[in-house]
């Protein structure tokens, strides 16, 4: 899973992107308001943001963020206990408010609640699964079959969202990280990934997109 971590706080932010990497979670981490908001459109599936911090605050950011993304999980992590700004920031549409200081623990069980919403185990067949917690896909002998970084990025989108036609610009958006491609390299990596699973797997929408077939 991917987070965006707002936080100017080094220190912190090294324990929390230590502590999340353990757990499988991709952190890119930004210190500047600034910078955080070219980056939002990258494909995030949680985000972190301290209130408080250089450039544009994080308040600002969360309710960009939920105007473009109002389903997507967002964690305010603040110094702040003023109950005008926790009542601000839950009117933006922040998902859990964590004052400072905390244990990383606490962060660690939020995030889960929030961004791992579906089965830890994705059944693709009789024969297929895959782990959304480990990134890892298995065969019926539960013998690892391996996945690149992409195709590890393609399979957890098709996860998050196993009911939903997942269109290229979304692909591009998740799997690309915020750099641009082609459809042609998109299809090629969906050729890539439907070698590796069970016929029908991934079928295509009408030059939409794709999507996950299972029962």
């Amino acid at each position: 899973m991917r987070v965006l971590l707002l936080e100017d706080n080094k220190r912190l932010s090294n324990l929390i992107i230590e502590s999340l990497e353990e757990r499988n979670y991709h952190v890119d981490w930004f210190e500047n308001g600034k910078d955080a908001i070219n980056a939002i459109f990258d494909g995030y599936d949680c985000f972190i943001l301290d209130i408080n911090v250089p450039g544009i605050d994080g308040i600002s950011l969360l309710k960009e963020i939920k105007s473009v993304y109002s389903s997507t999980p967002c964690i305010i992590i603040s110094a702040n206990v003023e109950l005008d700004t926790i009542k601000d920031a839950y009117t933006k549409g922040c998902d859990e408010y964590l004052k400072k200081p905390f244990f990383v623990y606490e962060l660690e069980t939020k995030l889960d609640r929030l961004c791992i919403t579906e089965e830890a185990i994705i059944k693709l067949s009789e024969d297929y699964s895959y782990d959304i917690i480990k990134q890892k896909l298995f065969d019926k002998h539960m013998q690892e079959i391996k996945l690149s970084k992409k195709e590890i990025l393609l399979m957890n989108l098709f996860a998050k969202y196993k009911d939903r036609v997942i269109t290229f610009e979304h692909i591009e958006q998740y799997v690309w990280q915020g750099d641009l491609t082609t459809n042609d390299n998109i299809r090629a990596l969906i050729k890539r990934v439907r070698k590796k699973l069970p016929k029908d797997t991934i079928i295509s929408q009408g030059g939409v997109g794709y999507k996950l077939n299972i029962n």
